[in-house]
């Protein structure tokens, strides 16, 4: 008998919601035509297009022409990072730093691999980088990053919600700050869309990046907000599409499926937390009550509810993960990204936790089509699982 499947990863990504596929079905087609074209299909993509990036728009309160639309989230944090920074290359090339052109950069610890690699390729073409750690709960002090500026900082980048904790950071704090110092802020946001509210203008921020398939969007699109104003570099050259600053033929299917899911989650989101967190209540307590030796990861006051990071001591998180799966059962050690990676994670290590502590921790995500009876039986196959590789553990 086949085994029933429970996918608990929806932070790593989402299916296309049934809903979103029918939408984007006629644009593969149909409606195929490139919107660059003048003639009536290439018009009616057009406008799909553009119907889209106001939708998208709309969601964080920012204007349509302020949406550049991506392959990624991935290709929207390089392009935030090094947009800015090329566009003060040539003042850094002369030595003409100041409050406004410089060669400074602050991120935190716990950004996303795209983020650290980014900035750390910057940094050897001659910017200057500053990472700024977490508290041990997982939330970066808003002081931290106000102590770091300097006259010639151009670019704060801290993500809204970490991927593999779940913490809500302080970007409203952050935001205020930076626009205080005349310093841009960038988020990634795309764990964060759909879970909690986002406003580009209330909390000053400069550019935001999301992801469609974090939302139950397809993969290969993503978006990158940058306020009007905000001078960038263009780091992709051709036929100037998307305001000339991400040049390429947009991929339409996609982006209606992305402005579609959008609108979904944004419509859904106060009545779907408030599922998801009642299923992350149980989940939780079932485990407390069944496994002893077993820790959360951050503050469960100060995080979405659908991201659950918990430290199982004396097991490996990868022993963990792979029985689990023999059992039908999906979760990850950490970012998908990172996950062939057989080193501890940078986030749980920049919280002060030993590598045998972020190596025994496992991330469980819940989604929109996570059920109760799916908690049950992660609750039911779990403790066997942690008793079973307890029995065997050297770590013991």
């Amino acid at each position: 008998m086949k085994k029933q499947q429970i996918y608990l990863d929806y932070s790593a990504t989402t299916p296309v919601d049934p809903v979103v596929l029918k939408a984007m079905t006629p644009f593969f087609s149909k409606k195929f035509a490139n919107p660059a074209s003048l003639y009536k299909k290439g018009l009616e993509a057009r406008e799909a297009l553009e119907l889209s990036r106001l939708t998208i728009a709309r969601a964080i309160n920012a204007e349509a022409g302020e949406i550049i639309f991506t392959s990624s989230a991935t290709e929207s944090n390089n392009f935030a990072l090094k947009g800015v920074a090329f566009a003060h290359l040539p003042a850094l090339r002369f030595g003409m730093a100041s409050k406004s052109r410089g060669k400074h950069i602050i991120i935190s610890a716990i950004e996303h691999d795209c983020v650290l690699a980014s900035a750390a390729w910057l940094q050897k073409q001659g910017f200057e980088l500053t990472i700024i750690n977490p508290e041990k709960n997982g939330v970066i002090d808003s002081q931290k990053i106000k102590n770091a500026l300097r006259p010639d900082t151009i670019l704060v980048s801290v993500m809204a919600v970490n991927n593999e904790l779940g913490t809500i950071q302080p970007i409203s704090e952050i935001g205020k700050i930076c626009r205080s110092a005349n310093v841009y802020f960038h988020t990634d946001a795309a764990q964060a869309f759909g879970k909690i509210p986002l406003d580009v203008r209330a909390m000053n921020i400069d550019l935001l990046t999301l992801s469609s398939h974090k939302i139950y969007g397809p993969k290969g699109v993503g978006c990158l907000f940058i306020r009007k104003g905000v001078k960038m570099e263009p780091t992709m050259h051709g036929g100037g599409q998307e305001f000339h600053l991400r040049s390429g033929t947009v991929n339409v299917a996609g982006i209606v499926g992305f402005a579609k899911a959008a609108e979904i989650a944004v419509a859904t989101m106060r009545d779907e937390q408030q599922r998801i967190s009642g299923l992350a209540n149980k989940l939780i307590a079932g485990i407390k009550s069944t496994i002893s030796n077993v820790e959360l990861n951050a503050d469960v006051q100060n995080k979405v509810p659908n991201i659950l990071n918990l430290q199982f001591s004396f097991i490996e998180g990868e022993s963990l993960l792979m029985l689990l799966d023999l059992n039908g059962i999906q979760v990850s050690t950490g970012s998908a990204c990172s996950s062939e990676k057989l080193k501890p994670s940078h986030v749980l290590m920049a919280c002060g936790l030993r590598p045998e502590q972020a190596h025994g921790s496992v991330r469980f995500s819940i989604g929109r089509f996570t059920t109760e009876q799916d908690i049950d039986r992660v609750l039911e196959i779990l403790p066997k699982v942690v008793n079973d590789l307890r029995k065997i553990s050297p770590l013991k």
